[in-house]
């Protein structure tokens, strides 16, 4: 059918949508508009940490990472999302539930990302903190970089197999 957007394609099938990034997470339609929606509005008007936080994480200023704020993922709605570095941050407040929260954090680490939670209280007192926390994480990751450096250049094979845990002993190349 044409003239349709694909946001009204989309309401229109009975199925819902693939696992993915645009493509809903498995969630309904309706229930995926809804989230945006509720993102955005919160990226309108966030709370005052969040608001302070973002100075230091916008336009890639903490280590040259880029984030996302109010970033939809699955059925969360996250803080702060660094891609690159598969890292979400959660800024907490005094109403936060630990069980409800452990169990998001599952959640995420399902799908390979890790979590980092700060409270409201250090984002208000302690911001050069925070930041160096969420600076080690993002240098932490989960492994070598996907894009890996041109030959001659980076680890030696030696430090890569320790950092990897790997041998090449009998390797084929």
């Amino acid at each position: 059918m044409t003239g349709l957007t694909p946001s009204d394609q989309a309401k229109r099938l009975n199925t819902p949508p693939q696992m993915g990034r645009g493509r809903g997470w498995g969630l309904s339609a309706g229930r995926l508009e809804e989230l945006h929606r509720r993102a955005a509005e919160m990226r309108r008007n966030p709370t005052e940490p969040e608001r302070r936080l973002w100075r230091h994480l916008s336009a890639s200023q903490l280590d040259g990472f880029k984030f996302r704020r109010q970033a939809v993922i699955g059925a969360s709605i996250a803080d702060f999302y660094c891609p690159a570095a598969r890292l979400v941050v959660e800024v907490d407040g005094d109403t936060h539930d630990a069980n409800k929260d452990q169990l998001r954090d599952d959640r995420l680490g399902a799908i390979g990302l890790r979590v980092v939670r700060v409270s409201n209280h250090d984002v208000m007192t302690n911001m050069e903190g925070v930041l160096r926390m969420i600076a080690a994480a993002l240098r932490q990751g989960d492994g070598p970089h996907p894009n890996p450096s041109p030959e001659g250049e980076g680890l030696e094979m030696v430090e890569a197999q320790k950092l990897l845990g790997i041998s090449l002993e009998g390797s084929v190349g």
